[in-house]
């Protein structure tokens, strides 16, 4: 199946891809607007600052929006899932495609590095067999949803934070799969299965 990642410039999109591949996709990295548009899954992965990273989306960012208001699936990881809300607290805008903003972790160690159990909210197609599990995060802001219906995981680092949304053909994760072994595999192993019938 072919998945494609939109480009913004972000460092860490071999690995992404390799993690892609392991699952039994087909990745193309591409800053190409009508790619972005025709993909049965476009990935909106990497790290940095959401200001930076909508800025660098370009074009790609009115393709995004297009896709999500047709019911296309889109998977934000990290920034990429804070890409999906509005006003981040680091600064800038994202997408405003879910209701909501970015804010500042207010645990007693920031950034929030390494392990941790990943907590699920209720019933998921992208989190299935994976409560409890260990994934990897590298983090100091976290989304806020207007709406709780949207979060299907949590994790706790000083305080619960949202993990992972999933809303329609909409979902994001703020842990990095391709970072996170055999629960990062099982992870984009469901969001396969979950885009071909999103």
């Amino acid at each position: 199946m072919k998945v494609v990642l939109a480009d913004y410039g972000a460092g860490n999109m071999r690995s992404v891809c390799s993690a892609l591949v392991r699952a039994g996709a087909e990745p193309v990295v591409t800053t190409d607007p009508a790619e972005v548009a025709d993909a049965p899954l476009v990935v909106v992965a990497g790290v940095g600052h959401v200001a930076q990273a909508a800025a660098g989306l370009g074009p790609l960012a009115d393709v995004l929006r297009e896709r999500v208001a047709a019911g296309r699936p889109v998977l934000g990881i990290c920034v990429g899932l804070q890409l999906l809300f509005g006003e981040s607290e680091e600064g800038g805008e994202g997408l405003g495609l879910l209701g909501g903003g970015v804010r500042r972790l207010t645990a007693r160690t920031v950034p929030h590095m390494g392990w941790n159990e990943l907590a699920c909210a209720r019933q998921s197609r992208i989190l299935d067999g994976l409560d409890g599990a260990d994934v990897y995060f590298a983090h100091s802001y976290a989304v806020q949803p207007d709406d709780d219906e949207l979060v299907v995981g949590w994790v706790d680092h000083g305080g619960s934070i949202v993990a992972a949304i999933e809303n329609g053909a909409l979902a994001g994760v703020q842990f990095h799969p391709e970072r996170s072994g055999a629960a990062g595999a099982r992870l984009l192993e469901n969001v396969l299965q979950w885009s071909r019938s999103a």
